[in-house]
């Protein structure tokens, strides 16, 4: 005879207490974490504003209907959009992955945490909004500068010792989480409340990661952040209004997330939530590729140059190995065709391609023009991948986490070019120094494709110097990026 089930109501589980407990208690950062926090945002909204050269994003942007304003809303970066918040975080997230050129963080489970600022600008730009228009005191810039740290914390905290891809799900589960609980503390959720919201995140269906792999790559992978960041502020409106959660979403036997959707394991953690990511995220500044191939990328262009300087190009190249780590392997490594720039940009051997043929890679080598040069799927066919066991220890190591790549190339009369290794890329925290000038021209060539110099220089004014971007309201400062 089966025991009877019980009905008593469990404590939340403890993954939720300490999230709950972490963006309520943690409210201030400063240092490098808050620095590191103002070069993220500037470099984020601007792979935003190039995103909105591309139709197949901006597409998908604007009110569901039509025509619709919110008067009070969120407004949308380089649009005239402004909107409710949720489909605002939806616009704000979709712009600023689409070209998988914002920041990184690459663990056990990689993503990029900066997606989290579709919903942490949306949410504290439509507060200051109706704050001023009640005659309250808007939101300030620091706390979207702190939302962003704990986002990337409990993003890339929970993904340190914890594989997702490894079960089939994709990393923007863990955005839409981080989204919840810091949405949830701007909008002034109580504790318990803040509780049941990331229960909520937990208990969502997750999305597959089938549009980030072959046969099936395909778009979605560029909007599944803004749906997940969207998501979050939803649950987090839902939690405010007094909705239940789920305590033991996690641990429930049978019907929790452990056992559902995680092999019945729980998750490790490795360090408790602080600023740790957000002082060692990833940027993205010299290339808009796939985080785990910056290296081999930097590398080919090393060649691209030797190759030219000794009067040779790539059609001279009978083959390349790339040694490199397992997550690369297993991510990006492909052969065959390849059927839209979602499937390119993931594609080690493209990536690799095209900077020794051309001595670039930019967004725009994605798209059909650029792809159907026959010599670039020739090349492809020359390039191998084997992993290198100790790659795979450092790009895991703590101290080190690097994401080596080294290419060795045969030239077609038998020679062999010394081999160029990579370990760091240009937006790793180790090459900070060279990283941040960079990552400032980005932004700066970014604000030229949609403002005129005289906003550009508004913009700069006020986002090159963290102190006055810290007391810059939030409203006024996202008003610099409207058209005119």
């Amino acid at each position: 005879m089966s025991a009877a089930i019980s009905t008593n109501r469990p404590v939340p589980d403890q993954v939720l207490v300490d999230i709950a407990d972490y963006v309520l208690d943690h409210t201030q950062f400063h240092g490098l974490a808050f620095e590191t926090a103002r070069h993220c945002l500037i470099d984020t909204l601007g792979c935003g504003l190039e995103a909105l050269e591309y139709p197949a994003c901006t597409k998908l942007m604007g009110p569901i209907v039509p025509g619709t304003v919110v008067p009070g809303g969120a407004k949308v970066p380089g649009t005239p959009y402004q909107l409710d918040p949720v489909q605002a975080a939806f616009n704000i997230g979709a712009m600023i992955r689409w070209l998988d050129f914002n920041d990184t963080w690459l663990a056990a489970e990689w993503g990029h945490p900066s997606d989290n600022l579709g919903g942490i600008l949306a949410v504290a730009d439509w507060i200051s909004r109706t704050a001023v228009a009640a005659g309250k005191n808007p939101l300030l810039m620091r706390d979207v500068l702190n939302g962003m740290i704990q986002a990337h914390e409990i993003q890339g905290v929970i993904a340190l010792e914890n594989s997702f891809n490894k079960v089939g799900l994709d990393h923007v589960l863990l955005v839409k989480v981080a989204t919840t609980a810091v949405a949830g503390r701007l909008l002034g959720l109580t504790r318990d409340e803040l509780i049941n919201a990331i229960s909520l995140a937990w208990v969502d269906g997750q999305s597959l990661r089938t549009y980030r792999h072959s046969p099936n790559t395909g778009s979605r992978k560029s909007w599944a952040a803004g749906d997940a960041t969207s998501r979050g502020v939803r649950l987090a409106l839902i939690a405010r209004t007094g909705e239940m959660g789920y305590p033991s979403v996690l641990t429930a036997k049978t019907w929790g997330f452990y056992d559902v959707s995680f092999k019945g394991q729980p998750f490790k953690f490795q360090r408790q939530y602080g600023s740790y990511v957000m002082e060692n995220v990833l940027f993205k500044i010299s290339f808009p590729a796939e985080f785990h191939s910056q290296t081999a990328v930097e590398a080919a262009m090393t060649l691209h140059r030797q190759l030219k300087a000794e009067g040779k190009s790539a059609d001279d190249i009978a083959s390349i190995t790339i040694r490199t780590h397992e997550a690369c392997i297993r991510i990006i490594d492909k052969k065959g065709p390849l059927n839209n720039p979602a499937d390119r940009d993931h594609c080690i051997q493209y990536m690799v391609a095209v900077p020794l043929l051309f001595g670039r890679l930019t967004a725009a080598d994605y798209e059909d023009v650029v792809a159907s040069d026959p010599r670039i799927d020739q090349l492809r066919d020359r390039i191998t991948c084997v992993e290198d066991p100790q790659f795979t220890t450092d790009y895991h190591d703590p101290e080190k986490r690097s994401i080596a790549n080294a290419l060795s190339v045969t030239l077609k009369d038998g020679s062999v070019l010394p081999e160029v290794v990579v370990e760091y890329p240009i937006g790793h925290k180790r090459r900070r120094t060279d990283g941040i000038p960079l990552l400032e021209a980005k932004f700066r060539t970014n604000l030229a494709r949609r403002f005129p110099q005289k906003q550009q220089n508004q913009i700069l004014h006020a986002s090159l110097d963290t102190a006055r971007l810290a007391s810059m309201p939030v409203h006024e400062y996202v008003d610099l990026f409207c058209p005119r």
